[in-house]
């Protein structure tokens, strides 16, 4: 019997189509989705279609469309399902959460559920209101599903290996990390059209807005797994920058399909932080397109006592991200070969070949599932939340405060520079 029946809102970004790029055990085929009439549900119900007519293992999703203005009053009244999924524009997404949860509904979201620091305090009430109806709310973390960041913080959490973290300073850093997207891309093997108010900060946000919750969710889920971390004490945003990219009207029409002026978009920021007094440098930037043979990079350096952890995914290692260790002292190099050989009953095919002066973990491909895999398995996850056959942790919610305060302070810190 299908237990879970979806209830997409909205879905103004692809990543909602990404939920539904698999079938899911106990999980209806009849999804409803209410939108306002337009080119946004209108590309999210060719994406689905792709889908269902792919000729490898194609879904059978069947959409029972609500569209018009009176989108979210509907949804509130209609509903047939149990669990929402929401990604699209992210000014209103809190808005949109909040009448999920009144109308009884579980949420599944695409980060980032608030942009701005005045937003802080709808997020906490989103956050209660779930917790008092016993109802489920959880955004994408995608990130925690990639081998790389997965094997990163097994090393990182082993003493042996790692030894503790540097604090570091503003100018080197305990962590540093990088996370660069493309704007011109392919997505389920298509080229992705993107809606015009994509290039709307107020709407959108800016990069550590949208795409930085990933990166500063790493940091906090990587040094202090299972524990809960209190915005108000533990982290003190230090300082941030931010720089345009220059658009121009024919790469505005490109990838939007619309007319349109060129523009400085906003897309580019740095922060600073601490977290429990470790300095933090983060970078969250969009570029055009990808050099060729390359897609959207992610860079990450833990410094330990007694070796980094690294993450990198440069020209070097052909655009796809790799593990290292950096030992510092003679033991590390010896600690990490045994973490790596017992990792190694649970990722089956992993091993460590030595550079000299660095550790590479290989990593076999059938550990390399993608980016788009990962929403699916995000999925699956929430979905044990809802049916009550695992408990949410409890350091998920304020870890999420801790997440978007950051990113939201950042963001105001940069534009008064």
């Amino acid at each position: 019997m299908d237990d879970i029946r979806l209830t997409i809102l909205d879905p103004g970004h692809f990543h909602a189509a990404l939920v539904q790029k698999e079938m899911y055990t106990g999980v209806a085929p009849r999804v409803e989705v209410f939108a306002p009439l337009g080119s946004d549900v209108i590309a999210h119900l060719e994406r689905v279609a792709r889908f269902n007519r792919r000729a490898q293992a194609p879904t059978r999703w069947e959409l029972d469309v609500h569209a018009g203005p009176d989108f979210v009053e509907r949804m509130a009244r209609e509903h047939a399902g149990n669990v929402a999924v929401l990604a699209g524009k992210n000014r209103a997404k809190i808005g949109y959460i909040r009448a999920c949860l009144e109308a009884g509904l579980h949420v599944l979201a695409d980060k980032p559920w608030i942009i701005r620091t005045q937003d802080l305090p709808a997020l906490k009430d989103v956050l209660a209101l779930a917790r008092g109806k016993g109802l489920a709310a959880y955004d994408i973390m995608t990130e925690r599903y990639e081998i790389t960041s997965m094997l990163q913080k097994e090393l990182v959490r082993d003493a042996d290996v790692f030894g503790t973290i540097e604090h570091g300073t503003e100018g080197e850093p305990g962590v540093r990390m990088e996370s660069m997207h493309n704007i011109l891309k392919f997505v389920a093997g298509a080229p992705l059209t993107r809606p015009t108010w994509f290039f709307d900060i107020e709407e959108q946000g800016e990069a550590l807005t949208d795409v930085g919750p990933h990166l500063v969710d790493l940091t906090q889920w990587t040094l202090f797994a299972d524990e809960a971390i209190d915005y108000r004490a533990d982290v003190d945003v230090l300082g941030a920058v931010r720089r345009p990219l220059r658009v121009t009207k024919e790469q505005f029409r490109q990838v939007t399909g619309e007319p349109g002026d060129g523009l400085d978009y906003y897309c580019d920021t740095e922060v600073s932080y601490t977290l429990r007094g470790v300095h933090v440098a983060l970078r969250a930037a969009w570029q055009w397109e990808a050099v060729k043979g390359g897609g959207d990079t992610h860079f990450a350096v833990y410094r330990g006592t007694r070796a980094d952890i690294e993450v990198r995914q440069g020209e070097e290692e052909q655009y796809r991200p790799e593990l290292y260790v950096v030992p510092k002292e003679p033991g590390a190099r010896e600690a990490a070969m045994h973490k790596v050989a017992a990792l190694s009953t649970r990722y089956a095919g992993i091993d460590i070949e030595d550079q000299g002066a660095r550790l590479k973990v290989t990593i076999p491909d059938q550990h390399r599932v993608g980016h788009e895999a990962h929403f699916a398995q995000v999925a699956r996850a929430f979905f044990e939340f809802v049916r009550g056959t695992r408990a949410m942790p409890a350091w998920e919610e304020p870890d999420m405060l801790a997440k978007y305060y950051t990113t939201t302070r950042g963001v105001e810190l940069a534009r008064v520079r």
